[in-house]
């Protein structure tokens, strides 16, 4: 279903209220060049309440997994709002939507795009990625109500299964939109469910008609909480991004031999539960032996027949690896690998990998770099830059344009959880920092 198919399902269902413009002249500057916070805030709330869970103290946090009912109850909003304000709104085959807001002479083509996902995983918070669309929302509401003219058009889009929580890879849709995955190997994708992406998209109304891969934006900047505990442990507000760390994926099958717990002996076992245990914990010894920036996760694992009684006959579990430097993360690859071997031959089990992601680290542009650092110093905050340790849709954009994001602080730097959380003053001067990157770009002086 495209565009015209969704705003139909829209107006049907009475989300939509047509958008109205005022005719008037155009004012070239915006006097206080400040997004409506509140608004920005009340967005997010409303956004959060669709897929609303509870974490373990109450917290409030979001559950909306790639292409579920959930997930369309989100779109379908953010796309309301898209329409309320005006927007050229365009869906593409992988379920990407972007808005545009024309440039003074009514163009659409190469805009200062701004935006992020509104997936989440299945224990997510409010803010991770809902930020970087709704403010991109705010920055566009912002140009409109002042009635600025901008030389270039300004867009905002969110792009579809970033987290890869439900289908991997991580960062689907604009890894599909820059031309890196093809929409058709995107659609033959099976996720956790057993379903496949094209067959969701289809079922939810968003595998769109606009081709993929999509036109390469004039800029790309991306408003994202750090999901880390750098800046506020350190005490600066704003992180200006210098790239994103490379991630492998993979996951891992271990294939021993089912026993009785009690009668088989410790030397004779071929356990695939314990050969589990060792891959977790060389992971582990691995990153703190490299030393920082490099990471190492185990953080999904299933036995069978996962019997309290039962030696483990095989074991699925994942690795996730991560470095800034790409020939450290291949030294963790390589040495990942090694170890497998020896433990294929020292417990008598079979080991079998399956590539789930590999993407090398992304360096950011520095003008766009400076530009953010510059702007966020203007507006009277402390700067810090740094790399991000999560993967974003940034790092796709920064392969067919000049890139760069936006941190805020994280509380406690708690992501993925629904304890997650932002200040609201930090929420809205990230965004208020967006506004000044992006109308600068549009007039073309910072690149």
């Amino acid at each position: 279903m495209g565009h015209a198919g969704t705003l139909a399902r829209l107006v049907e269902t009475s989300l939509y209220v047509p958008y109205t413009r005022t005719v008037s002249e155009p004012r070239n500057v915006l006097e206080d060049r400040r997004v409506d916070g509140d608004r920005l805030l009340a967005r997010l709330d409303e956004l959060a309440a669709i897929g609303a869970i509870q974490g373990a103290n109450g917290e409030p946090g979001c559950a909306r997994l790639a292409l579920s009912d959930e997930d369309r109850a989100g779109r379908d909003l953010v796309v309301t709002w898209m329409y309320d304000l005006g927007l050229n709104v365009r869906i593409d085959a992988i379920g990407n939507v972007l808005g545009v807001w024309p440039a003074a002479d009514g163009s659409i083509d190469a805009p200062v795009m701004t935006g992020s996902h509104i997936d989440t995983v299945r224990t997510g918070g409010r803010f991770d990625g809902n930020l970087g669309v709704l403010a991109g929302l705010s920055v566009i509401e912002a140009v409109a109500t002042a009635r600025m003219a901008t030389k270039r058009p300004l867009g905002v889009a969110f792009f579809t299964n970033e987290e890869g929580a439900r289908f991997s890879p991580d960062m689907m849709g604009s890894l599909v939109y820059v031309g890196a995955m093809t929409a058709e190997e995107a659609y033959d994708v099976t996720g956790i469910d057993g379903t496949r992406v094209g067959d969701e998209l289809l079922r939810i109304g968003y595998r769109g008609p606009t081709p993929c891969p999509g036109p390469a934006p004039y800029a790309f900047v991306e408003l994202h909480i750090e999901q880390g505990p750098v800046l506020e442990a350190e005490g600066v507000r704003i992180g200006a991004v210098t790239g994103v760390q490379g991630i492998s994926w993979q996951e891992l099958t271990i294939t021993g031999e089912s026993n009785h717990a009690g009668t088989t002996p410790m030397n004779l076992r071929h356990d695939a539960g314990y050969g589990a245990a060792r891959i977790a914990t060389f992971v582990r010894a691995l990153a703190l032996e490299m030393g920082p920036p490099h990471v190492g996760t185990v953080g999904m694992l299933s036995l069978q027949p996962n019997l309290v009684n039962v030696v483990a006959a095989s074991a699925v579990l994942t690795v996730d690896l991560r470095n800034t430097d790409e020939a450290r993360l291949v030294e963790s690859e390589t040495r990942l690998t090694r170890f497998l071997s020896e433990l294929e031959h020292d417990e008598g089990v079979t080991i079998t990998s399956r590539k789930l992601a590999r993407f090398e680290p992304v360096a950011f542009d520095e003008r766009m770099i400076a530009l953010v650092e510059r702007t966020a110093q203007g507006l009277g905050n402390s700067v810090r830059r740094m790399p991000s340790g999560a993967g974003h849709d940034a790092q796709m954009l920064a392969r067919v344009c000049p890139t760069a994001m936006i941190f805020t602080q994280s509380h406690h730097g708690i992501s993925h959880n629904p304890a997650e959380y932002t200040e609201p003053a930090d929420l809205v001067m990230g965004a208020d920092i967006l506004l000044r990157v992006m109308l600068e770009l549009s007039e073309g002086t910072a690149l």
